[in-house]
């Protein structure tokens, strides 16, 4: 099996391509090999310059190794098992070696250059052999929402009888702009479920596995169920374990979740028992996305607020909800990442949204770190879910372009409440709820953060639960509400 991933900086860019290195901690310079149970991983670059670095994973597979201490009493004890395609193709064992030899970059780590490990880079990904029995269509609708270009081209039975017809393999080359720790966590998922098997047995941590390396992008992805279903083998269970955890990462919208239509696997045809049985266990206690977006409205709505910035806004899941209510008459979303812009205009159908409806919403590139004239004079200012994807020391600039410099009448920050994720199962103790937080605050960490900012910007601030609270270590998200002190309040104050 074979897959290379290349980097070709733009014109101008601060970094060399040979930089893809650093990210993947493997030297450009040498070819290394990684033992894997079912044989071994090489990575070497082809090539590694200063305008194009490219690296190659090539796995071999060690057909007797897959199948190594299985009975000759097993059902599926047969000759398929030593002569198949496992050798050649792009599977879940590709998929696993991914995981082991580039475990740190898929994380998002990179303690030489954090920066660039945050950096979304051009890129190109090659795939000699997928086997897709969806065809190129398929291949098409799992990569290209998440803001990758598709080239997916049929092989044919054999090249010297083209009469034959096409083979279920494809050659798959994707082209995007994305964090390498992104593109990486696709890959991982989704070449298993482009196969439609796994070639390992299915422990249930493969839920925890999904939900570790996905939960940025699932969620949100059109997909969801059909992915999550040939992920995790179709094991049913498992599958409305997965969607129902899904509902409660960050970011996540849990009522399109629920809403998903089962597209089947071969047929089409929908599955009413386990599309119900999903729905219940989702919709069991409320949703803990849900209720984030109900208290920032609740909380819009008591301020009074009609001109509202989303700062941060990622994919536009909140913004969806602004926009219904037409209380707010104007809605700026604002986000770093272009590529997420451009999901968000998709989702959105905002070329095809009535024209009343698209005069009131904004999609604005910038960074909030930095102090931005377009983003002073409105009413209000929502940070959902934000701050703890800053580097702690970038902090400071943060408040100052928000509280400072834009100075909003009001302002809304949410956050993970720390202390509660003793209680999410599958969460090592000191691991953060998403592979990309830079920290998570205790209820007493954040107020000292909200109570500093509100102090030194002239703010009064009260603060919000949100979600089920655990009795003992209190909600699972925490919101404070920053509202602008007026002379009278601070005379009132004195």
């Amino acid at each position: 099996m074979l897959l290379t991933i290349t980097c070709t900086p733009p014109e101008g860019a601060a970094w060399p391509a040979s930089d893809l290195g650093f990210l993947l901690h493997k030297n450009p310079g040498r070819v290394q090999a990684f033992e894997q149970s079912y044989g071994i991983a090489h990575v070497l670059y082809p090539e590694a310059s200063e305008q194009r670095c490219t690296v190659a994973l090539l796995l071999e597979v060690d057909p007797i190794r897959l199948v190594r201490g299985r009975s000759r009493n097993t059902p599926d004890f047969s000759l398929g098992q030593y002569v198949n395609d496992r050798p050649y193709a792009a599977s879940s064992l590709l998929s696993v070696a991914l995981g082991s030899v580039f475990r740190t970059a898929l994380r998002g780590r990179c303690e030489l250059r954090p920066e660039l490990a945050r950096t979304e880079l051009p890129l190109r990904v090659e795939l000699p052999a997928v086997p897709c029995k969806g065809g190129p269509e398929a291949a098409r609708k799992v990569f290209a929402p998440l803001g990758w270009e598709v080239v997916a081209t049929p092989l044919p039975l054999d090249p010297a009888f083209p009469e034959w017809g096409e083979s279920h393999y494809l050659r798959l080359e994707l082209s995007g702009t994305m964090r390498l720790a992104d593109a990486l966590s696709h890959l991982y998922v989704l070449l298993p479920v482009l196969d439609g098997a796994k070639h390992y047995w299915l422990a249930a941590d493969e839920v925890d596995k999904l939900i570790r390396t996905a939960s940025g992008w699932l969620g949100e992805h059109p997909e969801r169920a059909w992915i999550t279903r040939r992920y995790l083998a179709r094991r049913q269970s498992l599958v409305r374990t997965a969607l129902a955890r899904l509902a409660e990462v960050d970011d996540v919208d849990p009522e399109q979740l629920d809403a998903v239509e089962d597209t089947g696997e071969s047929n089409g045809s929908a599955d009413p028992t386990e599309a119900s049985a999903v729905h219940e266990a989702a919709t069991r206690t409320p949703s803990l996305a849900v209720a984030r977006r109900a208290a920032v409205r609740a909380a819009l709505h008591e301020a009074g607020a009609h001109r509202v910035l989303d700062l941060g806004c990622g994919e536009g899941v909140l913004l969806r909800e602004l926009l219904s209510d037409r209380m707010f008459t104007e809605i700026v979303g604002v986000d770093v990442s272009m590529r997420a812009l451009n999901i968000a205009k998709r989702r959105l159908r905002l070329e095809r949204m009535p024209e009343r409806m698209a005069q009131r919403l904004t999609l604005l590139q910038g960074a909030l770190t930095y102090t931005d004239a377009r983003l002073r004079g409105y009413d209000a200012a929502v940070l959902m879910e934000v701050i703890e994807h800053v580097d702690p020391p970038r902090l400071g600039a943060l408040e100052r372009s928000v509280f400072g410099s834009a100075a909003p009448d009001s302002v809304l920050v949410t956050t993970p409440n720390s202390e509660i994720n003793v209680r999410f199962e599958g969460l090592a103790a000191g691991e953060f709820r998403h592979d990309d937080h830079r920290f998570e605050w205790t209820r007493a960490e954040f107020t000292a953060w909200a109570d500093g900012v509100a102090a030194r910007y002239g703010y009064a601030v009260r603060y919000v639960p949100i979600g089920t609270p655990d009795p003992e270590f209190g909600p699972p998200t925490q919101m404070a509400v920053f509202t602008k002190r007026t002379t009278n309040d601070e005379k009132g104050a004195a």
